[in-house]
């Protein structure tokens, strides 16, 4: 995902991991709601509502769309299954019919197997037809579900990308209303670094004396045998970091954090939707 070296024990998203900076913001605001509703303009506000309302109708239009395919098949179904059993039931009876005179004359002429033999085709006829039924019945709602779910698919990578564009713009006010949140989402970065060397921890100029300060609280997240290094570094815009070591580096800046987490979204929903397709087959 990123193109920076990844240390030994650098553990990438997948389904059932929950990335760090998520997590905080989930926490932090959760703990400030209020706060942090009231200290959005209204014109922030307004943005963020409109974003979440277009992506959740989307994704309901998509749901709705797939849902009617899905009803479709299940009334032709019906239709193809109420028809079958009309012309079965048709067919039965004119048979029974003349299965009823055939078989008086084939007793009076002693034809008593061939009566038995035709009457076995009668049976297996009928078989047939509502087999055939049965399997297009199948075969149509079989289309249906995959329509939905490919309506469904189709619309997933915008959805991802604006759930991520909303995400960005309440972490980014989150970190201006509670700067001190900077200093735990480091933390839980450097915790992610099980090094007893040296750790340069890379931040942005304009963080650098804010960091510095909370030098002490940030070393109880390494090893105690580890030295960390804090530095500016001109390459960190945001308030994220990049943290250096003999085993590699982590890129813990929040837009690259961001498109991680988009990244990771994609490939669950295109294994996903892979596993769709096998199933299919």
């Amino acid at each position: 995902m990123s193109n920076l070296i990844k240390p030994v024990d650098y553990v990438s998203l997948d389904a059932k991991t929950i990335h760090p900076l998520l997590e905080l913001a989930k926490k932090q605001v959760l703990r400030s709601q209020h706060a942090s509703d009231a200290a959005f303009s209204e014109q922030e506000r307004e943005e963020i509502g409109e974003a979440r309302q277009m992506r959740d109708r989307i994704l309901e239009e998509a749901e709705q769309l797939a849902e009617e395919r899905v009803r479709e098949a299940h009334e032709q179904a019906a239709l193809l299954q109420e028809q079958a059993r009309r012309e079965i039931e048709e067919w039965w009876n004119e048979r029974r019919a003349a299965d009823a005179e055939a078989s008086e004359e084939a007793r009076q002429l002693g034809f008593e197997q061939g009566y038995q033999q035709g009457f076995r085709e009668a049976e297996q006829s009928v078989h047939e037809q509502y087999s055939e039924t049965i399997s297009e019945i199948r075969g149509s709602l079989e289309k249906a579900f995959a329509k939905k779910r490919q309506i469904v698919q189709e619309a997933e990578p915008f959805l991802i990308e604006m759930s991520i564009s909303i995400a960005e713009k309440i972490i980014r006010k989150q970190l201006e209303l509670e700067p001190d949140w900077v200093v735990d989402l480091t933390k839980h970065m450097l915790s992610r670094k099980k090094t007893k060397g040296q750790l340069t921890l890379c931040v942005s100029p304009s963080q650098f004396e804010f960091l510095y300060d909370a030098r002490d609280e940030l070393k109880l997240a390494v090893d105690s045998q580890a030295e960390l290094l804090i530095v500016p570094d001109s390459t960190v815009e945001d308030e994220g970091c990049v943290i250096r070591s003999d085993s590699g580096s982590l890129d813990a800046r929040i837009d690259t954090q961001l498109m991680e987490i988009k990244q990771a979204l994609l490939q669950l929903a295109a294994a996903e939707s892979e596993a769709g397709d096998d199933d299919d087959d």
